[in-house]
């Protein structure tokens, strides 16, 4: 689907776009440290018009969308925002949806394989009284961090409850693991994300007096600071448990739904595979690695790939960042490298890098800059995830004497 006319006010001859899908939406206005440091403090509104907008109508709208995703929904109440997921029969995420409901009308936003999770609930709709209307043409998203002004008469706003956990969900987290509420010492408690859905009629003639622009990489940027994953960290291997999802967008005692099976044999019994982790990266040679590029870390005296930049940025107050996936049994203490090719001669900035090779290496398992000459880029890790949890499920005592698996 092409995205409709970008109906925010702002400079067009200042404005990097972004590329493919996201065409129409800024990245940003050549200031980007400017951009974040305004966002963050409540003085601009992000972009965020490559977001689709849906509506679910119909009295079955919630249990409906219960019974086939990660959340528990069946008793959303009007204005409670939450998140879920449409996982594969195997848990993977296929596809997020960040819902709120006004008491007639679910809305849903999704940036993830849209058209397939879509296309996935619409056929499981059967006899079921649900309508589902793509309103992107008519709606658009913009992104604050605070409440939006007075002076916007919006459709219904999102607010964001990362990083709280929820009634019925645990976090893997290494700041609040195992705990029943958040901690105030996760990085996401002071940034008060909100998307507001807005007729793209009242933008065209809101005016956002007082209020800069921001492009999404101001967004992401605040977003890598929050630990605060989106639809750029998923690839197709992704797990709920990986990226700490379990704490917003996933309900461990709701009924069936696709996937359920595997997310609770991985919370009860065993480890996720790999592990969100937040990058301090090396400043002093002005790079910004990439989305897709490689990280490695040293394994048997050679430093060798384990895992990839998801998202990076160059933030206003701690440098250059990144969030990345790697192997869970990576040292949390290891200090990691992460490969930039073709550096020498490349004078774009790294802010206006807009690339899609992220998908492309997670499917291959490659890093996503090929040919050039390859930098290395010294990163120190913060772990997100814990490298090891105790499994939540009754632990099982192996009879030896007839369990023949290497001992």
């Amino acid at each position: 689907m092409s995205t409709p006319p970008n109906a925010l006010i702002f400079p067009r001859s200042s404005a990097v776009f972004g590329q493919d899908e996201r065409a129409g939406e800024v990245a940003h206005f050549g200031i980007p440290l400017k951009e974040q440091r305004q966002l963050a403090d409540g003085a601009a509104v992000a972009d965020l018009s490559a977001t689709r907008v849906f509506r679910f109508t119909g009295p079955d709208r919630l249990t409906w969308l219960n019974s086939l995703t990660s959340q528990k929904i069946d008793q959303l109440a009007p204005g409670q925002s939450t998140e879920t997921l449409v996982l594969s029969p195997t848990g993977h995420i296929e596809g997020w949806l960040r819902l709120v409901d006004d008491g007639e009308v679910l809305w849903a936003l999704s940036d993830l394989r849209t058209d397939e999770a879509i296309g996935f609930l619409d056929r499981m709709r059967f006899m079921l009284r649900v309508e589902i209307e793509d309103v992107t043409a008519t709606h658009q998203a913009v992104g604050f961090v605070g409440a939006p002004p007075a002076d916007l008469a919006t459709t219904v706003v999102w607010d964001d409850p990362w990083p709280a956990i929820g009634a019925g969900s645990a976090s893997y987290a290494v700041v609040d693991a195992g705990a029943p509420v958040a901690s105030d010492s996760h990085p996401g408690a002071s940034i008060d994300f909100r998307i507001a859905v807005v007729e793209r009629e009242v933008l065209r003639t809101w005016r956002h007096e007082g209020l800069e622009v921001a492009g999404r990489d101001a967004w992401d940027a605040l977003r890598i600071e929050a630990w605060r994953p989106d639809a750029q960290d998923i690839d197709h291997r992704a797990l709920v448990g990986e990226l700490d999802l379990l704490r917003t967008a996933v309900h461990l005692a709701k009924g069936c739904y696709r996937g359920q099976e595997a997310v609770a044999r991985v919370h009860n019994l065993g480890q996720p595979p790999r592990r969100i982790v937040f990058l301090h990266l090396d400043g002093s040679g002005h790079l910004v690695p990439p989305a897709g590029a490689e990280v490695r870390a040293e394994v048997r005296g050679q430093l060798r790939a384990v895992g990839h930049v998801t998202t990076s940025a160059l933030h206003w107050e701690l440098g250059p960042v990144a969030l990345a996936v790697i192997k869970r049994s990576v040292d949390p203490e290891a200090t990691l490298h992460v490969v930039v090719r073709g550096a020498e001669g490349d004078d774009t900035p790294a802010e206006a890098a807009r690339t899609d090779a992220h998908a492309d290496a997670s499917q291959s398992g490659e890093s996503a800059d090929s040919g050039g000459p390859e930098e290395l880029v010294v990163a120190a890790q913060e772990p997100i995830v814990v490298t090891k949890r105790e499994p939540s499920g009754p632990q099982v005592q192996r009879n030896r004497e007839v369990d023949q698996r290497r001992r």
